[in-house]
């Protein structure tokens, strides 16, 4: 048996309850402190098992699964295979493909998984119920936190902005909790970002995998990692994107969208000079003249 990481004390057991003879095991985790998942195989037969961090991590992965089971085919989304609650552990099918992230494609490929991606998640939305009264105050919540944050962040990094990006981070300090009011909720996956991207290129398929952060919330909240990351120097994918996606943005989805990613933008600066890290400052600097612009 080959393994990179023990298995914490029990999941072992349960897991070879639920594929008999276990005969091989290989950490695949995120490098990421709460990261916990391993591909595990009997043979020919092959699973992936995750450790969820927290119990709402659980439950909303376990509830996102059942969702995919509704609206993806098999070949756009992992199946349960089992879960302990107990443990907190979640075994999935294997997906085809290659996660995205990092994946060297052609720029035609590019534009199609881009595509894709809105495709799917334009399913994904649509077949959404719309969410509680909770769901609607935890969102309130949220966003007066990010409101909070953006405030927090100003103070630290103004000498470091423009006018032009002061003024914007004092839009979202001011603007997200009622702009979010104003808009509907989705179930939204959550990390709808390209590290949770498959691209099977030898079928042409687009996945998708990770439901842990799925929960309700306004649809743009799903756009605000691309756009701060993708879309602000790759606005060709951004269109690719949305032509999947099937319908353009309110004015009032654009100004959250705008100003959510403002809030990463600025988190990302405030993180990167506290942090003595330039790569976070950069990314900062990056997504906040993109904005700017934009706001402009």
């Amino acid at each position: 048996m080959t393994e990179n990481k023990p298995f914490p004390p029990g999941l072992r057991a349960w897991v070879a309850d639920n594929l008999p003879g276990l005969d091989e095991v290989t950490d695949v985790s995120w490098p990421r402190g709460s990261s916990q998942v391993w591909r595990v195989a009997a043979g020919p037969t092959a699973a992936f098992v995750k450790l969820s961090p927290t119990e709402i991590d659980y439950d909303r992965e376990v509830l996102g699964y059942a969702y995919t089971a509704r609206i993806l085919a098999d070949h756009e989304a992992p199946r349960l295979l089992a879960a302990d609650p107990g443990l907190k552990a979640i075994m999935s099918s294997p997906l085809p493909g290659k996660v995205v992230r990092g994946l060297p494609l052609e720029k035609e490929v590019e534009l199609r998984v881009h595509e894709d991606a809105g495709r799917l998640l334009c399913r994904w939305h649509d077949q959404s119920d719309p969410g509680s009264e909770q769901d609607r105050q935890d969102l309130r919540t949220a966003m007066r936190e990010q409101a909070q944050e953006a405030a927090a962040c100003l103070e630290s990094t103004a000498e470091y902005l423009s006018a032009e990006q002061r003024t914007l981070v004092e839009a979202v300090s001011r603007e997200l909790p009622e702009l979010a009011e104003q808009l509907p909720l989705v179930y939204q996956h959550g990390d709808y970002s390209t590290r949770n991207w498959l691209w099977d290129a030898e079928s042409g398929h687009h996945g998708l995998i990770d439901f842990a952060m799925a929960h309700h919330g306004p649809a743009v909240e799903e756009f605000v990692w691309l756009c701060g990351a993708v879309w602000a120097t790759r606005p060709d994918l951004k269109a690719a994107y949305f032509a999947g996606y099937g319908r353009p943005l309110s004015n009032a989805e654009e100004r959250l969208l705008r100003l959510l990613t403002t809030r990463l933008g600025v988190s990302y600066l405030n993180s990167g000079l506290v942090k003595a890290r330039v790569d976070l400052v950069e990314r900062g600097h990056l997504v906040l003249d993109r904005m700017a612009h934009e706001y402009r």
